[in-house]
């Protein structure tokens, strides 16, 4: 009797993955701007916790490092708070703005990494489970928690994200003038412009990135955050 021996099937690609591969992809050349790294798959070299006691010391570190390009401390320090912003809100809007998903943000979840020049340019996560509405195509999967509508997502984002920010704020007030003010209006300045931004760089609809980014800056504002606290920066247009 022949034994028929049948191709392995292959395992089917993690929604993590899935979502990080298009990431990557959004900045041709430079797959780091957007995507985030699972911290377990990576050497800890240049990484650091953003939830740690090396929290302050890495921050000033950045700021020094600013200050060789300007010499300015409200510029450099604003320069370092729009780095750490990214990493933490501008990564996190773009599977958002894009596709529904997002990771956790939290100060507990995340780590950054510096280039050789010392400057953050990657994030990882602790645990790179994923949000989803629930007409994604990953529910059902495992790492998935499926949340019911939009506005509960962004609501969840934008408590997890505050707690991660407002870390970071703490560390940079500590060297340089950056009232709270001006730091959650860098905040919502970031929300604003990745939301115009990334339906382009991905293709994606420019009406729905837009209903998302008000979403989450509303979530914002409704947690008592002033991201629209300067002139200027206005909201996304629908």
């Amino acid at each position: 009797m022949t034994t028929l021996l049948l191709p392995p099937t292959a395992a089917p690609v993690r929604p993590f993955e899935d979502t990080r591969a298009r990431l990557r992809a959004l900045a041709a050349g430079a797959p780091r701007v957007y995507a985030v790294a699972c911290i377990d798959e990576e050497p800890r070299r240049r990484w650091w916790f953003l939830g740690g006691g090396e929290r302050q010391q890495r921050v000033e570190a950045l700021y020094d490092r600013a200050l060789l390009d300007t010499e300015d401390p409200r510029i450099a320090v604003e320069q370092v708070a729009g780095a750490l912003i990214h990493a933490v809100v501008g990564r996190v809007l773009a599977p958002y703005a894009l596709e529904g998903r997002v990771w956790d943000p939290g100060l507990d979840n995340l780590w950054l990494h510096q280039d050789s020049d010392g400057c953050v340019d990657w994030a990882g996560l602790a645990d790179d489970t994923l949000r989803v509405l629930p007409e994604d195509r990953a529910v059902g999967q495992r790492d998935v928690v499926v949340l019911p509508c939009e506005r509960a997502m962004a609501v969840w984002t934008a408590h997890r994200a505050a707690t991660a920010l407002e870390a970071v704020h703490l560390a940079l007030r500590s060297l340089a003038p950056l009232d709270r003010n001006r730091f959650w209006a860098i905040v919502g300045r970031t929300v604003v412009t990745g939301a115009a931004q990334l339906p382009v760089l991905g293709g994606a609809s420019r009406r729905t990135a837009a209903r998302r980014g008000q979403a989450l800056l509303d979530a914002f504002v409704a947690a008592g955050y002033p991201v629209r606290g300067l002139a200027g920066l206005g909201q996304p247009s629908l």
